[in-house]
């Protein structure tokens, strides 16, 4: 099956549908991108992009767009955007992007269609290069992160956010094996953190972020501090309510726990570099 033909068909199925509202995948494109861009996700990376720009961001590259969420999320924020998705399809593809494009009446959208290891621009062309749950689909993960750098500008930023991390090959066969959908079409993959970081630093950026699984909303959206605490309780204390101060100890040793000694195959990851001077 192709990735059209399986989020088509699990559009369908009522045991897919939190996946499929919490991943965008529905078939309202529209809705999608409304949800997507007042997200607590979306929210903090124009929050980081701001706070860590030292001039006007003008132009991001988006890579591996998808239907276009962020794309156009990016667009309807004043950015101008080059989307890069080599599938097609009018549902998770390029053509997806074009129905958003022209529905918002955008005109600071491209598309081009290929892959992010054959990048057809000059160097030093982008001010933001952004990938959100794309490198760890990278065929070449060191030739993904060097063609990023080489087209983003001195001091532009790069980010790669939600990547799948895992300690070792076992843990990536357990990752893939318990992955809803990759049974389907067998497209996914994970890399351990020290392959993401090289990958990223000798690509001539410096990583100024690493963000693990707790450490911030990006990662862990769709659930927020909130609905982490009600759960915590529920599974813990038989629903009883815990003081903040608790809670602020008990996700502080977890994020500890997590990021450093976690075996939690497929743990989510973000980064954020800058391109060296």
């Amino acid at each position: 099956m192709t990735w059209e033909e399986i989020i088509i068909d699990i559009r369908k199925k009522p045991e897919y549908s939190q996946l499929v509202k919490d991943s965008y995948f529905g078939e309202d494109l529209i809705d999608c991108v409304e949800r997507y861009r007042v997200s607590g996700e979306f929210i903090e990376i124009l929050n980081l992009i701001k706070s860590r720009s030292n001039s006007d961001i003008l132009s991001i590259l988006d890579l591996g767009a998808g239907n276009g969420i962020t794309s156009i999320s990016f667009a309807l924020s004043g950015y101008n955007v080059v989307a890069l998705e080599p599938d097609p399809s009018n549902t998770v593809g390029a053509g997806a992007i074009e129905i958003l494009k022209k529905h918002y009446s955008l005109d600071n959208v491209e598309i081009i269609k290929c892959y992010a290891e054959d990048l057809p621009y000059d160097p030093e062309t982008f001010d933001v290069v952004f990938a959100r749950q794309s490198m760890h689909h990278a065929y070449k993960l060191k030739d993904f992160v060097k063609q990023a750098s080489r087209v983003l500008k001195k001091s532009g930023m790069y980010f790669s956010i939600r990547d799948h991390v895992i300690n070792n090959e076992i843990q990536k066969e357990i990752f893939l094996e318990s992955h809803p959908l990759h049974k389907f079409y067998g497209g996914e993959n994970a890399y351990s953190l020290d392959e993401y970081k090289d990958a990223i630093t000798n690509a001539d950026l410096t990583i100024i972020l690493s963000l693990g699984p707790f450490d911030n909303v990006i990662n862990y959206y769709p659930e927020t501090l909130f609905t982490i605490k009600e759960k915590f309780e529920k599974k813990y204390l038989f629903s009883l309510k815990v003081p903040n101060l608790f809670f602020k100890l008990f996700l502080f040793f977890r994020r500890l726990l997590t990021n450093n000694y976690s075996n939690s195959a497929g743990r989510l990851y973000s980064f954020v570099a800058i391109k060296n001077k």
